[in-house]
């Protein structure tokens, strides 16, 4: 009891009750953090799926979310040692949502994400303009019900509320540097991943990152380490990057080549003390071909493939041979399975290769390795990824606002692939149908 109360010192010094989460009034937190803590783990497992469900609810960040920082803060360093891994895990969705999908390759934009945040103060002033003008009483009362809300604390715009979290996580990664020395490997690669998205804390983090790596014997942090330095750095730390490429362990050679990729795009002032484009290219490329190692570092969710995939659709930009990039990605996205994934991947390939304001491209005038992705997409695409839903990807309408066919036969026909037994998809079923005529 005497370590809990020294975790949780302060508690109860908070109007929980005035914040909110998820699920309204936050005065359930202190309880569930008091869990969190406790001796027994079951108990804790349950108590921290609870924490995490109201204040990380899908994502969404509340008025109680920052709040919850500091002790969670001092559970990852000092708590129950069942506990530490969850505070750390929490603490990075706290930050930074599942910013891997959206962020990478290139990591945390946080001047233009502070750009796009409207603050309460704006929000406040937009309230009064609006009650001002209303004439209709609903519209008006809903209009003071969300000005209320928004004086009494709580976020109304998402990104606002989201850099409240990330900030107060922020302010405590002093406390947190510490852990890249701690004897678990799992707090050392969960530390490492949760610091290399605070590019604006990058001449903090980077000497304990640096120090990190020259120490570390486990693959998984090493890697993990590596990819959090080229996410934060402006130059490869007096070569270590260039090192382990070369490294005898297949996930460290895919994590340098990955912070390498990083810096030729995002710092070019720096390639001229880097590998060339196309030896860290083939890095990529000969790891995108294998299966992932497992265990492999969580970035992108774990999903190595997508995120080999991405940076090298961002190595065309400085690569002499864009077209010999893009060969390079076939054999990763061959590997791609998840429908979600390759429906995304494919997204992120279209955006980087067609251009919209193109209209019904002739297959034979695109380049060989344009053409050679169209077939294999044709080939790796099942036929219901093409159709348009209200809850998945509508692939449908990336390829023909790029002017190419919209149907995977269409698809197969455009590229010269036998169309035999490729029947025209059915749309999906509305998921709301059931809903609409009960």
């Amino acid at each position: 009891m005497k370590q809990s109360d020294d975790l949780l010192a302060g508690l109860d010094d908070i109007d929980w009750a005035a914040l909110g989460h998820a699920y309204g009034s936050a005065e359930d937190v202190p309880g569930q953090l008091r869990g969190v803590c406790g001796p027994d783990e079951e108990a804790r497992e349950s108590a921290f799926r609870s924490l995490f469900s109201n204040i990380f609810h899908q994502g969404s960040r509340y008025s109680a979310s920052p709040y919850a920082v500091p002790f969670l803060t001092r559970i990852a360093a000092t708590g129950p040692p069942g506990a530490r891994g969850d505070a750390l895990l929490l603490l990075t969705r706290l930050a930074v949502d599942w910013h891997d999908e959206y962020d990478l390759p290139l990591g945390i934009d946080a001047a233009a994400w502070r750009a796009a945040a409207v603050s309460p103060e704006e929000n406040l002033r937009w309230y009064d303009e609006a009650i001002a003008a209303e004439t209709d009483e609903k519209r008006l009362r809903n209009l003071r019900e969300g000005r209320a809300y928004c004086a009494a604390g709580h976020p109304v715009d998402a990104r606002e509320g989201a850099l409240r979290s990330y900030d107060a996580v922020r302010a405590r990664l002093p406390a947190l540097f510490g852990l890249l020395g701690d004897p678990a490997p799992e707090i050392r690669t969960r530390t490492a991943y949760l610091l290399g998205w605070f590019p604006e804390d990058t001449a903090a983090a980077l000497p304990p990152l640096l120090a990190c790596l020259d120490r570390e014997q486990d693959s998984i942090t090493a890697a993990t380490v590596l990819v959090a330095i080229g996410l934060l750095a402006d130059h490869d730390p007096d070569g270590r990057l260039r090192r382990h490429l070369d490294h005898g362990h297949p996930l460290l050679r895919w994590a340098a080549a990955t912070a390498l990729a990083r810096l030729l795009v995002a710092h070019p002032a720096a390639a001229p003390g880097l590998p060339p484009t196309e030896r860290v290219a083939a890095e990529l490329a000969a790891f995108g071909a294998g299966p992932v190692p497992e265990p492999a570092t969580a970035h992108h969710d774990g999903d190595l493939h997508s995120y080999t995939i991405r940076s090298l659709l961002s190595l065309m930009r400085t690569a002499e041979s864009p077209d010999g990039i893009l060969l390079k990605i076939l054999p990763a996205l061959s590997r791609i399975k998840e429908p979600r994934q390759l429906a995304a991947r494919t997204e992120n390939l279209l955006t980087a290769l067609f251009d919209p304001a193109d209209t019904a491209p002739v297959f034979a005038d695109l380049s060989p390795g344009r053409r050679k992705l169209l077939r294999a997409l044709a080939d790796l695409l099942t036929t219901t990824d093409f159709q348009p839903w209200r809850f998945g990807w509508n692939l449908h309408k990336q390829f023909t606002e790029r002017g190419l066919p919209g149907t995977r036969p269409a698809l197969r026909t455009y590229v010269g692939l036998p169309t035999e037994g490729e029947d025209s998809p059915a749309p999906l079923p509305d998921p709301w149908e059931p809903l609409r005529n009960p």
